[in-house]
């Protein structure tokens, strides 16, 4: 596992059940909430200060994510997607990447088709059976509670740049 996330290039990444809790909360206008953790946000953001390139493909729409993303300068979004895989060959081709260079962090069986071509599969611990089972890692903490954050540090491990971003708070 180790070797798969030291070859990561880019990270990309669900929303819904991975960023966030997979929760659907409504405003009483009807706006969708979206609430994400801040320790994720942080992972994300030394992720991509170590070289990392970003993505967030989503099958959902959101202004809030929308904004979450423009804070990390996200390399790459796509929110309403229907097709997963077409836009993942789409951000290959812009990126001048090859799946061997990617990760992608998943929930559900809608993330299988990219999960299933990249070198570095991750699910959450309440992803469906067979979600886990095309994982090459299955995180501790759960989606929007932790997740991500473990994935970054577990790449930049992999990567050896962890040490480096601590590095400023152990002073």
């Amino acid at each position: 596992m180790n070797e798969k996330a030291q070859a990561v290039r880019l990270m990309i990444f669900d929303v819904d059940g991975v960023m966030t809790d997979g929760g659907l909360h409504y405003s009483d206008s009807g706006e969708e909430i979206k609430v994400f953790n801040s320790r994720d946000g942080h992972g994300i953001k030394v992720l991509k200060a170590s070289g990392v390139k970003l993505a967030i493909i989503t099958g959902r729409t959101s202004n809030a994510l929308a904004r979450r993303a423009a804070q990390f300068n996200v390399d790459y979004l796509y929110q309403g997607v229907e097709d997963k895989l077409a836009v993942f060959k789409g951000i290959l081709a812009d990126a001048g990447l090859t799946p061997e260079d990617c990760g992608y962090m998943g929930d559900d069986v809608v993330d299988l088709p990219v999960m299933r071509r990249v070198a570095f599969a991750v699910a959450v611990p309440d992803a469906p059976e067979l979600v886990r089972q095309h994982a090459h890692y299955v995180t501790g903490l759960p989606g929007g509670r932790g997740a991500v954050r473990e994935v970054c540090d577990l790449i930049m491990q992999a990567q050896g740049t962890l040490d480096a971003s601590l590095a400023p708070y152990l002073l």
